[in-house]
C-alpha cells in the first residue's frame, strides 16, 4: 500500500475479501452543493451504494494524507468548510501532501486515489470536459486525461451540460477511452437524458461491462472507462428551461471574467439559481442514480473471472 494512504478500516476490510467497493468524489460535497444539501447528499448516495450491495469509499485529502473512506465527522467537516477547501486535481496533490493539507478530490484525484487503493468503480455526478470556447482558451479538464491513463471505471450522468459535449466525446474517442450507454444509445447531457450525440458503445447488462473492464485491464490498456448513465426520466429537467439557464450562466461568467478551477461551481451554482433549485434538486437524484449503477456494477465485477 502507498505510504501516503490511508484506507478507512472497513473498506480495508472489504478489499481483504474481495467485496465490492464504490469510491465517491469529495469535490461534489465541498464545491458541487451548498450547505446542508451537500452532506445529505453524500450521506444518502453512501447508504444507497450500500443497499446495493458495496461499500462506499469517499475519497479526499486530509491533513496531508491521502484518505479512502471518510467517516460521518470527516464528511461534515467537509460540507461545513465547503469552498474554503481546494479543489485537489492530478496536479494540486503533491504540493497538498508535502504541506500537510487539505482538499476535496475532483473526478481525476479521485480515480488516481481509488486505483492506489485498488477500487475499480467510481460513482460520480458528471465527470469534466471540454468547455465551451475550448478552442482559444484550451480549457480542457485533467479528468478526461485521467480517464485516458488511470484504471478505473467511472459511473456518470455523461459530462456536465454546461460544456462542450460534441468535443469531449471526441476528446474521449481520440484517446481511447470507451464512453458506455447505460441501456441507452445516445451520450446523457447531465440534467437531461439525451444529447442529441449518438454513442457506439451500448450496454444493458453490468455484468457484460464488468466482463469487458475485465478484458481492458487484461489486455494491459492503462486506462479507465465511462459508464454513461441518463438521469431518471421523472427527475429530467425540460431542455429549453436548462439549455437558456446554462445560457445566462455562462454570459455572466464571461462578464465577470471567472475561468479556471472557478468555473465550474461558479456555472452549477448559477443555473441552479437560475432555474429555482430545480436543476440541484435533479443533480441531486442523478448522483443518487449514478450511485445504484455503480454498486451493481462494482458487484458484477468482484464477480467476473480474473484473466
Amino acid at each position: 500500500m502507498n505510504p501516503l494512504l490511508d484506507i478507512h478500516p472497513e473498506v480495508a476490510q472489504a478489499l481483504q475479501r474481495g467485496a465490492a467497493v464504490v469510491a465517491l468524489e469529495s469535490t461534489i460535497i465541498a464545491h458541487g452543493m451548498p450547505w446542508p444539501q451537500n452532506v445529505e447528499t453524500a450521506l444518502a448516495v453512501e447508504a444507497e451504494v450500500r443497499a446495493h450491495g458495496a461499500v462506499p469509499a469517499t475519497i479526499a485529502v486530509i491533513d496531508g494524507r491521502l484518505k479512502a473512506g471518510l467517516d460521518r465527522p470527516a464528511i461534515e467537516a467537509f460540507g461545513r468548510a465547503g469552498p474554503s477547501l481546494p479543489k485537489a486535481s492530478r496536479r494540486d496533490l503533491p504540493l497538498l501532501l508535502a504541506r500537510g493539507q487539505s482538499g476535496a478530490t475532483t473526478v481525476a484525484a479521485t480515480m488516481i486515489i481509488a486505483a492506489l487503493a485498488g477500487i475499480r468503480v467510481f460513482a460520480t455526478g458528471g465527470i469534466g470536459g471540454v468547455h465551451r470556447g475550448a478552442g482559444t482558451s484550451f480549457d480542457i479538464s485533467a479528468d478526461l486525461q485521467e480517464l485516458a491513463r488511470t484504471p478505473v471505471a467511472v459511473v456518470c450522468a455523461g459530462a456536465k451540460a454546461i460544456l462542450d459535449l460534441p468535443l469531449t466525446l471526441e476528446y474521449l474517442e481520440t484517446h481511447g477511452v470507451p464512453v458506455i450507454g447505460w441501456r441507452t444509445d445516445r451520450l446523457p447531457a447531465f440534467y437531461t437524458r439525451d444529447s442529441g450525440l449518438p454513442l457506439v458503445q451500448r450496454a444493458d447488462d453490468v455484468a457484460e461491462i464488468a466482463a469487458s473492464m475485465r478484458v481492458q485491464w487484461g489486455l494491459g490498456y492503462p486506462g479507465g472507462l465511462v459508464v454513461a448513465n441518463p438521469i431518471p426520466a421523472e427527475f429530467e429537467m425540460p431542455r429549453d428551461v436548462i439549455t437558456q439557464a446554462i445560457a445566462g450562466a455562462l454570459a455572466e461568467a464571461d462578464a465577470q471574467g471567472i475561468s479556471g478551477k472557478a468555473i465550474t461551481p461558479f456555472l452549477l451554482d448559477r443555473v441552479a439559481t437560475l432555474t429555482g433549485g430545480d436543476s440541484l434538486a435533479s443533480n441531486i437524484q442523478l448522483v443518487l442514480n449514478n450511485a445504484r449503477l455503480a454498486a451493481g456494477l462494482a458487484v458484477a465485477y468482484v464477480a467476473q473471472p480474473i484473466a
